[in-house]
């Protein structure tokens, strides 16, 4: 490559055979978006089973000083009618992206944002915000359907909160 030669992404040409994903580009929001996330219908709401995503990328802006702040952020749930589609839920934590938001609301309003969506029996979301200026925040949020059982379970979690406790070995990723 010529010295000072601008490097260009790949053009649709030089792809072959490689299917994207839906087929068309995806179009990242610049702006948190929560209209973004889809649901579908859950085959199973009469099991009671864990759903866990993990984004290892997570990206939001300090609110106060517009430096990035970057997360790993756990989601889990136990889906009742709906399940989110997880291409949309890609795309919305991409949406956090330009958000200037303190680690806290980001946690609280993903947990917020997917319990409207789906009205799940529980949801709890755990955010492992990389280090700044020596302090680690490990921000936590959990909703549940109300019934006894989610009530009783939430509150449990909730007791027994530690940072790390409920999201995984990330070993297990990579």
């Amino acid at each position: 490559m010529a010295k000072n030669a601008k490097s260009e992404g790949r053009k649709s040409k030089e792809m072959g055979s490689v299917s994207l994903l839906g087929n068309t580009k995806t179009n990242y929001p610049e702006t948190y978006a929560p209209e973004v996330l889809e649901k579908f219908p859950n085959k199973h709401p009469d099991n009671d089973a864990w759903t866990t995503f993990v984004c290892t990328e997570f990206t939001s802006l300090c609110p106060m000083t517009g430096q990035p702040d970057f997360a790993k952020i756990f989601i889990n749930y136990i889906a009742d009618k709906d399940m989110v589609e997880s291409k949309s839920l890609k795309i919305y934590l991409f949406s956090f992206r330009n958000h200037g938001d303190f680690h806290e609301d980001c946690v609280q309003k993903i947990c917020k944002d997917l319990f409207k969506l789906m009205k799940p029996k529980y949801i709890e979301v755990q955010g492992d915000f990389t280090p700044r200026g020596g302090i680690a925040i490990f921000p936590y949020a959990s909703m549940s359907n109300g019934s006894k059982k989610y009530e009783a379970m939430k509150d449990a979690r909730m007791a027994n909160y530690s940072p790390g406790k409920y999201g995984m070995d990330l070993a297990r990723l990579y």
